[in-house]
């Protein structure tokens, strides 16, 4: 179900309207995403499991993991949905589940072995981001595949296609629109 979720998160992010309404991203992921189109790519996938799919991936989406202040989905665009200090699904939010530095879902914790899971619009696995720097998957342990500033896979490397501010999917690219993308994995219903 996981993988499900994956392939419509991506595919949905490739749009670039803003996700302000969960109804909203339903529809858009429905048209992006349409069932008969999946139902080849997943053998046996019925409508009711398309459609809480659908649900799970839109309710999972955190943003754009960007330094584009003028992207909607950016975590850095300080009026979007997923930038603000004052939404509720915003790692700049600190009394959010995803900025609150006790919430063990939350990019400030210090403690926390979870965390928004980023990928890159590859679909590669780029690690949690969490204040963590003793977790082996945060992108803040130096010493961790993902947090390494010599690791391919690294958004803190320099010269990687992830930490690169001239490459076109970067987290530090600041005029990018094809920025790694944060989801929620270890939410539940």
């Amino acid at each position: 179900m996981k993988k499900l979720v994956l392939v419509i998160g991506m595919v949905a992010t490739f749009a670039s309207a803003s996700f302000a309404q969960q109804a909203s991203v339903e529809d858009q992921m429905r048209q992006l995403v349409p069932y008969a189109q999946l139902k080849q790519e997943v053998p046996g996938l019925t409508p009711a499991a398309y459609e809480a799919a659908i649900s799970e991936a839109a309710r999972q989406y955190l943003g754009s993991l960007s330094a584009n202040r003028y992207d909607a989905n950016s975590t850095s665009n300080p009026y979007g949905s997923y930038g603000s200090p004052y939404s509720p699904t915003s790692i700049n939010n600190p009394n959010s589940p995803y900025g609150s530095p006790y919430s063990p879902n939350s990019a400030a914790n210090p403690y926390s072995t979870s965390g928004p899971s980023i990928y890159g619009r590859d679909g590669q696995y780029l690690g949690h981001l969490n204040a963590n720097p003793y977790d082996p998957e945060s992108v803040s342990n130096p010493y961790g595949l993902y947090g390494s500033p010599y690791s391919s896979t690294s958004i803190n490397n320099p010269y990687s296609q992830y930490g690169s501010q001239y490459s076109p999917y970067s987290a530090t690219n600041p005029y990018t629109t094809q920025a790694p993308i944060l989801l929620d994995d270890d939410s539940q219903p």
